[in-house]
């Protein structure tokens, strides 16, 4: 921003608010407090988040400010006063920092945080798809460490979801921080603002809000397990416990229904299904009496089938099938949900026939066929049931109303390496889990790789669709 944009510096409000579009949005050079608002980064039910500047030191920063339509409520106007109180008495690494407060000439208060790098663990998910569990703890292991630290502190979020995480890095050791503290509740009322919540109010997220919540009871750091479990589900298996479009339907689901385990949806151990139905029960006395609990059986579930090490893998042929459903058009979530469907039903269809889901991304599949103790003209049955498969998943997608897909499938066959786990058969690597090395983009369509057509029109003696 040149100097002959910057206002002229009158104090701390020199041009504000009053500046902006009918949407909210700030004019050029807006000030609030000491720092310029240069772009909007994202809006949520409380308030606008906008990318900003201090004006003299050139410091980036988060400025978070209220929505014009709630300045006149004045428990929203607290809540922003609750949320930078919560997160100084917090003042932890994995706890986004608030450096400021204040109110801009209107009335309406704004919080200045740090600004963060990278993405939300939510739209990791949507590029990503489900994670392996050894990846789910991963990232769950900063989340818990912060959430312990926001209890310690007699706080409790009421809002853990996968969008109020961001990912700063993505490494072994991934980075990460919570978000959003603005319906956060202290534990003991000494501490809280009065009249803020009454009974029988619900706040928090509808996919993940405890049963406690929505009867308006009393809550505590047993909510927040709530949501782990929640967040834990859907990190493993790329979807909510409780799916309805009716929020009443979703409502009596969390009241009432039994929580499925994830192994319903993907080959995960009895041990980590244990894990997320005993934070999904519906009495909280009957959940992991603190995050540290949580975290410990959770590490004790995992680890143990993540131990498959070079050591005790063997080599062996497979035939592999991979899938990509790309949506076409605008991107939106419920397109993402749709894809996510037509990926869960072909995955159900391909451990049916006896295939090792592999690799799942937010729009790709992969499948494994172990060939060691097949006819030698299984190959052959099975290119056969990989166009069968590849015709359903493109007319299921053409079912869709008001979207379009194209379906792309590409088989092989090749070298995976394997070994025995308690949950069963793991593909831990080789040259078919290398999807780069092989996989043919080919725009909606059925093909073979050269290996695959090579077995293949040895057994049938016919042309055969291959890459060019």
């Amino acid at each position: 921003m040149d100097e002959t944009t910057q206002p002229t510096a009158q104090g701390p409000f020199s041009r504000v608010l009053g500046g902006t579009s009918g949407s909210g949005a700030p004019a050029a050079a807006v000030l609030a407090g000491e720092y310029y608002l240069k772009e909007e980064l994202g809006q949520g039910g409380h308030g606008i988040v906008y990318k900003a500047e201090h004006r003299i030191l050139g410091r980036p920063a988060a400025v978070k400010i209220l929505h014009p339509h709630l300045a006149d409520n004045r428990e929203m106007m607290q809540r922003f006063v609750r949320e930078a109180r919560v997160v100084n008495q917090i003042r932890h690494a994995n706890v986004v920092d608030i450096h400021d407060f204040g109110l801009l000439p209107d009335g309406r208060p704004y919080l200045v945080m740090e600004l963060l790098p990278g993405r939300t663990l939510s739209q990791l998910l949507k590029e990503k798809g489900r994670l392996p569990p050894a990846r789910a703890l991963a990232y769950l292991e900063p989340v818990c460490v912060a959430l312990e630290a926001v209890h310690q502190t007699g706080v409790v979020h009421r809002d853990l979801k996968a969008s109020n995480v961001a990912v700063l890095t993505e490494g072994v050791v991934p980075r990460v921080k919570l978000l959003d503290f603005g319906i956060a509740k202290f534990i003991h009322p000494e501490q809280d603002f009065g009249g803020l919540t009454v009974v029988g109010q619900r706040l928090g997220s509808l996919h993940a809000m405890a049963p406690e919540q929505l009867r308006g009871s009393p809550i505590s750091p047993a909510t927040d397990i709530y949501a782990l479990g929640v967040l834990l589900f859907q990190l493993l298996t790329a979807s909510y416990p409780f799916h309805s479009n009716d929020p009443l339907e979703l409502e009596r689901m969390h009241l009432e229904m039994p929580p499925p385990p994830p192994s319903a949806w993907v080959p995960v151990s009895p041990a980590l299904d244990a894990v997320v139905l005993r934070c999904l029960e519906k009495e909280a006395g009957r959940r992991y009496p603190d995050v540290a609990s949580f975290l410990a059986a959770l590490r004790a579930a995992v680890l143990p089938a993540s131990q498959c090490g070079t050591s005790r893998a063997r080599s062996t042929r497979a035939f592999a099938l991979h899938v990509a459903v790309v949506p076409e058009g605008d991107e939106d979530d419920q397109v993402y949900v749709t894809t996510s469907e037509l990926l869960d039903g072909l995955e159900r269809e391909l451990r049916t026939l006896g295939f090792i889901p592999t690799v799942r991304t937010g729009m790709t599949l992969l499948g494994v066929y172990l060939l060691e103790d097949t006819s030698p003209t299984a190959p052959r049955r099975l290119v056969e049931t990989g166009r069968e498969l590849h015709a359903r998943t493109l007319a299921q997608g053409a079912a869709h109303p008001g979207m379009r897909v194209t379906v792309s499938t590409c088989a092989h066959l090749g070298q995976v390496d394997i070994c025995q786990t308690p949950a069963g058969v793991e593909v831990v690597g080789g040259p078919v889990v290398d999807i780069a090395g092989w996989v043919v983009r080919n725009g909606g369509d059925f093909v073979l790789t050269p290996e695959a057509a090579r077995v293949h029109g040895e057994l049938t003696r016919q042309p055969l669709t291959t890459p060019s």
